[in-house]
C-alpha cells in the first residue's frame, strides 16, 4: 500500500503492521497526539481521512482476492472428485460415460476408457498431462494451498476492519475535540466582553 509520510509515533505505542497494512494507534489524549505530530487538527484530520482511504484501496482488493479463492477452492475440489472417478474405473472395464463443459452453456458427451493420465489446466493458457496419481497430489496441495492462503485473508481483513474502526475513531476524537475547543475559546472570549 503506497502510504504518505506516516507521523511520528511515541515510545509507548506499540506499532505494528500485518503483511504490509500499517496498524492504527488509538488516540488517548488528542492534544498530546496534536502535539506529537506537530500538526494543526486540519492536518490531522486530512492525514487520518487519507489513511482511511488507503485501508478502504487495500480492503477491496483483499475481498476481491477473497473472492476469487472462494471460486477456485470448489473448482479444485471438483477436480479432485472427477480423478478419484476416473481412478477408480481405471481398475474395472466399465466404460465412463460423462457430459463435459466445452465452454460457459457448452457441454459434450464423452466416452472415456481406461485412462492413466488426466490433463490439467494450470493457468496462462497451459495444459500438462500427468498421471492420475500426480493429478491428485498436485490438486491435493493446491487445494491446501488455496484454503490456507484464504484463512490468511479473513485474518488480513479482520485486522484491516480493526484499523479501519480505530481510524474512524481516531477522526471523531479528533473533530470533537476540535469543536469542543472552539466552544470554549467562544465562551471564554464571550465572557470576557460581557
Amino acid at each position: 500500500m503506497a502510504t504518505s509520510s506516516s507521523p511520528p509515533q511515541s515510545d509507548s505505542e506499540v506499532v505494528a503492521e500485518r503483511r504490509g497494512i500499517p496498524a492504527a494507534s488509538f488516540v488517548k489524549d488528542v492534544q498530546a497526539y496534536l502535539n506529537q505530530l506537530g500538526l494543526d487538527v486540519n492536518s490531522t484530520l486530512a492525514f487520518l481521512q487519507e489513511r482511511l482511504q488507503q485501508y478502504k484501496v487495500v480492503e477491496m482488493k483483499l475481498l476481491a482476492q477473497q473472492r476469487d479463492l472462494q471460486a477456485k477452492i470448489p473448482d479444485i475440489e471438483k477436480c479432485l472428485d472427477i480423478v478419484a472417478t476416473l481412478q477408480a474405473k481405471k481398475d474395472s472395464d466399465e466404460v465412463l460415460l460423462t457430459d463435459f463443459e466445452v465452454s460457459e452453456g457448452i457441454y459434450s458427451r464423452a466416452r472415456i476408457d481406461n485412462t492413466d493420465s488426466v490433463c490439467l489446466w494450470l493457468g496462462a493458457n497451459v495444459m500438462l498431462e500427468y498421471s492420475c496419481e500426480e493429478a491428485t497430489s498436485l490438486l491435493q496441495k493446491n487445494l491446501e494451498n488455496a484454503k490456507a492462503s484464504l484463512e490468511v485473508l479473513v485474518g488480513d481483513l479482520q485486522f484491516l476492519r480493526d484499523q479501519v474502526t480505530i481510524t474512524q475513531v481516531t477522526i471523531a476524537r479528533v473533530y470533537n475535540w476540535d469543536v469542543h475547543q472552539r466552544r470554549v475559546k467562544q465562551a471564554s472570549s464571550s465572557s470576557q466582553d460581557s
